[in-house]
């Protein structure tokens, strides 16, 4: 898959014009909705001898057009979200810059001076897509903005048991700390990437070494408390539990961030330096303060016990 950066205003859209089908939307997640949508785009470019494009946009609207007190956390950081896409079989993805001259296009500008310069034959996107200043435009008006052009296919909803699959959905799920539940609306269990740098140590002395892992994007992270997790380290596969929280046994002020720390079963080794994927499977309990040093100990040979439990499901 190609990807193209575009800023606002296109220099040289002619050589960037390609005959093409287009799937819209920011994509944060790439979930069973974004993957449905894009299959269509893929589906229909297959069938209609094109290309197909996926154009998506950095930074999220939000970042740019609301006042926020904190910076945005997502579920696919754009790293990320690229590579899910490409995994889809898009020929190539388009990630616009969205600044507040992009923000300020009407929608007649939006599809006049990007998908018709472009190349767009053809448009799929979600039925609740907006385009242009403030929102203005929908997949209701495309079609008049397109001016017979091209043609346009609003997909709608796609829901699982009920549920509607969306990127706030499972932001729900995640601060909830659902992460068993993840699965059946992402199409995979959710994951996130970080480099292991020195900790506090302190879970070596009490025989439960761990890696404490900052996380290399602005990734959406669990609710706090302990997780059943896999760990990919090289080509290595690994089962811990990872305890995602502030430590209140041992911290009366609370840290501006939760720490993730993992700890690795059957593993001893160095690995301070490295990059690792957790893959999130099950949260077993809440984050508590103990009274003492024996007390947690207790809890986590329980929680170890289970955590070999769940590992034995998820190796059958």
């Amino acid at each position: 898959m190609k990807t193209i950066y575009l800023s606002h205003p296109i220099d040289d859209s002619e050589t960037l014009s390609v005959p093409s089908v287009f799937a819209l939307g920011y994509f944060d997640g790439v979930h069973k909705g974004h993957q449905h949508v894009i299959r269509q785009a893929v589906s229909y470019a297959k069938e209609h001898g094109l290309e197909s494009a996926v154009m998506t946009f950095h930074p999220h609207p939000k970042e740019v057009l609301m006042q926020l007190e904190q910076p945005m956390h997502f579920l696919t950081p754009l790293p990320e979200k690229l590579e899910r896409i490409a995994e889809l079989g898009v020929d190539r993805t388009y990630v616009v810059e969205f600044n507040q001259s992009f923000a300020n296009l009407l929608p007649q500008e939006f599809v006049d001076h990007y998908l018709m310069a472009l190349g767009a034959k053809h448009v799929v996107a979600g039925f609740d897509f907006t385009y242009g200043k403030k929102g203005k435009g929908t997949m209701v008006t495309m079609p008049d903005h397109a001016q017979g052009r091209f043609s346009s296919l609003a997909v709608p909803k796609v829901e699982r048991e009920g549920i509607k699959v969306s990127s706030t959905a499972l932001r729900e799920l995640l601060q909830e700390g659902k992460v068993a539940e993840i699965n059946d609306l992402l199409g995979e269990p959710y994951q996130v990437k970080g480099t292991v740098e020195d900790g506090e140590k302190r879970g070596r002395t009490i025989g439960y070494p761990t890696a404490n892992v900052k996380l290399n994007q602005r990734y959406i992270i669990p609710k706090t408390g302990v997780y059943v997790v896999q760990v990919k380290l090289h080509d290595k596969v690994l089962v811990g539990m990872c305890n995602v929280g502030y430590k209140p046994t041992f911290h009366d002020e609370k840290p501006d961030t939760p720490s993730i720390e993992v700890h690795l079963l059957d593993f001893n080794e160095q690995i301070y330096g490295e990059t690792l994927t957790i893959t999130w499977i099950e949260r077993i309990r809440d984050e508590v303060r103990f009274n003492g040093i024996d007390e947690l100990k207790a809890q986590l040979a329980l929680d170890k016990k289970q955590t070999e439990e769940i590992a034995r499901t998820i190796n059958r």
